[in-house]
């Protein structure tokens, strides 16, 4: 099945999902990459002022609740935060070969109920799988006590390019001299902008509060029992799960299926302006006249064949 165009309206609240290769635990929680990968989200959000609402870090995928301007920010940013926190944790992990199994899944979240529905699901990470018995003691990166208690989201974006440059310029090389700390500001859910922080908070409390008694429940009836921070700490972050999650993305997140028929309505008007473009641009790459739908992604050129192919 072909992924979708990477349509954005604007003023669109997205739930982005990267998932690790084969699911291999190479996000397993540690301090140390929990201090890099908020480092390299801070410096993202830096750069390019990326609204952030939610995260979390599992051991082998993370999901982000943004609100992009366009499709190029939340491009440019997500290529950034998945490129770094790849590289590293593979580092960490000593892991040699490809770290994403694709390319980010981003889905449209369309009103205020989704967008709270998609907030408590990223909070209920940890627990709702059995790892830990409540979602506040997840080990890994995340942004419960942010929300919860006012927690700051602080970490160390490390420059590798002028460290490698020092490297081999032979001078003596001090990992702090190329460090910088940066911090990951959340911004509230449009429908609690009204709300004082202190609000906010014992709302997430609240709701963390539920979920914890919700997950209890389940445990009971299922008979399980959380495996702990413990021995999640000492999984081996190259094993493979036996089911991996193959579930199939929704297309968007909506309360209201009359904004979900009209979002892919708008969508598919979308689809048929790029493909226009597209053949248009392919038919007349030495002259582009067609004008791609705004917050478009053109097509590749086409090859440019050799005028002798001999060699």
């Amino acid at each position: 099945m072909p992924r979708p165009l990477r349509f954005i309206p604007s003023n669109v609240i997205v739930e982005v999902t990267t998932r690790t290769l084969q699911g291999r635990l190479l996000l397993k929680p540690s301090p140390q990459l929990n201090d890099l990968i908020l480092g390299v989200v801070g410096r993202a959000q830096d750069m390019y002022g990326m609204v952030i609402h939610a995260f979390v870090f599992m051991s082998n995928h993370c999901h982000f609740l943004l609100a992009p301007s366009d499709a190029k920010q939340l491009a440019k940013f997500m290529q950034f935060v998945n490129s770094n926190v790849a590289r590293e944790a593979a580092r960490l992990h000593d892991w040699p070969e490809k770290f994403w199994s694709r390319r980010y899944r981003a889905i449209p979240v369309l009103d205020d109920d989704s967008a709270f529905a998609r907030i408590r699901y990223l909070l209920s990470h940890g627990a709702k799988e059995g790892l830990v018995a409540n979602s506040s003691a997840w080990p890994g990166a995340n942004c419960v006590g942010a929300l919860a208690c006012g927690k700051l989201l602080r970490g160390t974006w490390i420059r590798r390019t002028e460290e490698f440059n020092a490297r081999a310029r032979g001078k003596k090389v001090r990992p702090v001299d190329f460090q910088t700390i940066h911090d990951v500001q959340l911004s509230p859910l449009p429908a609690l902008l009204d709300r004082t922080p202190d609000q906010r908070q014992a709302k997430y409390r609240r709701l963390i509060k539920e979920i914890q008694t919700e997950t209890m429940g389940t445990n009971k009836e299922n008979g399980r029992t959380p495996m702990g921070v413990a021995k999640v700490l000492d999984q081996d972050p190259h094993q493979r799960p036996a089911s991996p999650d193959r579930s199939t993305a929704p297309f968007v997140h909506s309360k209201d299926r009359s904004s979900a028929i009209a979002f892919r309505s708008m969508y598919n008007a979308f689809v048929t302006d790029h493909c226009h473009a597209t053949a248009h641009l392919r038919k007349n790459a030495h002259r582009i006249t067609k004008v791609f739908p705004e917050g478009a992604f053109p097509a590749a050129l086409p090859f440019v064949q050799l005028a002798d192919a001999s060699l």
